[in-house]
């Protein structure tokens, strides 16, 4: 799709757009519930209704990319996320509100939908992918800043992402009409590689971002009525361990694949679990802060990981797209789980059952990794590297055995 000596900023910049929405969802949760006269619960039904909606548009979408077109699906997803977030800003009715959330949602879905596809073609997708951590960590700690010094109402988090998304139209430019040529087979009779790590991975995924986003999902309510704080000063323990965040994807994108996958995702995992109890028994600043600060600095490093590794699953990014639908669907639920759990448990109980959840899930997504790393060292053996000649072995082992990604369970 691009050019492989370049970065896809156009790529970077869809992701950013389309990732913006669940990492604004404790203001937006919470300023739902305070500026709509909501209840908990009920606002977090709208943001999983949200969510539900981006996830809904990846599954629709995984195999069409390609036969829309990523230019034409990239401006559609833009401009239902600019109408839809735009209109849930400028009203107060809860039924208008909840119809813009879940038309934007569908938006942000096809948008993300359309940068997975593309970076999973890339010869680096994890490179990709840790750029556009990055610029979306950075922007939403902007609006974690600037959010609680523009007064009350539930619009600006909204306002915010549909204006992301106006911002991001220019350089869908520079997509093409369509990634390549038309397969011959169809994508429908195309199988799926690795099919059998492929469905564990996104299983899994789902069931980690519903831990994570049970979390977020009430972090704010977390720091606002058990640690006693303000929400400016939740505001700045968020954007502060965003900024944290940055510093984690920039350390995960200068190792790349020198640890390998199954160690950052194993051992990461198992360390946001101890981060989720720590911040939900928080009652004071510290712990909050401490809590919040080192799980917003692992979550993307980890997420990094496990998106390049549903990349690496099928050159066309087909498991790229679907297990980050699956994620997607985990993300939407979250809100309302989290919200559930600590009404009927209380967060520190909620903490306690979501990081046993993360631990047992950490199993088989480490094995989907162990196994996927063994079969990409397999390739690498049967290359002729004698075949290729006038390039250096180790690069020529690299180079074949990145694009293949090939391979059945």
């Amino acid at each position: 799709m691009f050019a492989r000596t370049t970065t896809p900023w156009p790529l970077v910049a869809l992701f950013t757009a389309g990732y913006l929405a669940p990492y604004l969802l404790p203001t937006t949760v919470g300023r739902l519930d305070s500026g709509l006269a909501l209840s908990a619960t009920q606002a977090g039904a709208i943001g999983s209704a949200l969510l539900l909606s981006s996830a809904s548009a990846g599954f629709l979408l995984a195999s069409r990319v390609d036969r829309i077109g990523p230019r034409t699906l990239a401006r559609l997803g833009l401009a239902l996320a600019a109408v839809g977030y735009g209109g849930a800003t400028l009203t107060h009715t809860v039924p208008a509100v909840v119809a813009g959330a879940v038309v934007g949602g569908f938006g942000s879905g096809t948008v993300t939908a359309v940068a997975a596809t593309g970076i999973a073609r890339r010869p680096d997708p994890h490179r990709v992918t840790t750029l556009g951590l990055l610029c979306v960590s950075a922007l939403a700690g902007a609006v974690y800043l600037t959010v609680p010094h523009l007064g009350a109402g539930h619009g600006q988090p909204l306002a915010a992402i549909a204006l992301t998304a106006l911002a991001v139209w220019p350089v869908t430019t520079r997509l093409p009409d369509r990634s390549g040529p038309e397969p011959t087979t169809g994508p429908e009779q195309t199988p799926l590689p690795h099919r059998r790590s492929g469905l564990v991975l996104a299983a899994t995924l789902l069931c980690w971002s519903l831990a994570q986003n049970s979390l977020w999902g009430v972090s704010g309510r977390i720091g606002l009525i058990q640690a006693h704080l303000t929400e400016v000063t939740v505001g700045a323990v968020f954007a502060v361990g965003l900024g944290t965040g940055l510093l984690g994807v920039v350390g995960a994108s200068a190792l790349g694949p020198r640890l390998g996958l199954a160690l950052p995702i194993g051992a990461g995992t198992a360390v946001i679990a101890g981060c989720i109890v720590l911040s939900a028994s928080a009652t004071d600043l510290t712990t909050f802060a401490t809590g919040e600060i080192a799980w917003n600095t692992l979550y993307p490093i980890v997420l990094s990981y496990l998106i390049g590794l549903a990349a690496s699953l099928d050159p066309r990014g087909r498991w790229a797209v679907l297990a980050g639908s699956a994620s997607s669907l985990g993300t939407a639920a979250g809100p309302l789980a989290g919200s559930v759990l600590s009404a009927q448990a209380g967060f520190p109980a909620m903490g306690a059952m979501l990081a046993i959840g993360l631990l047992v899930i950490a199993v088989p997504m480490t094995a989907v990794a162990l196994h996927v790393g063994r079969s990409q060292v397999t390739e690498i053996v049967e290359i002729p590297l004698d075949t290729l000649p006038g390039v250096p072995a180790q690069r020529r082992a690299y180079d074949t055995a990145g694009p293949r990604r090939s391979g059945t369970d």
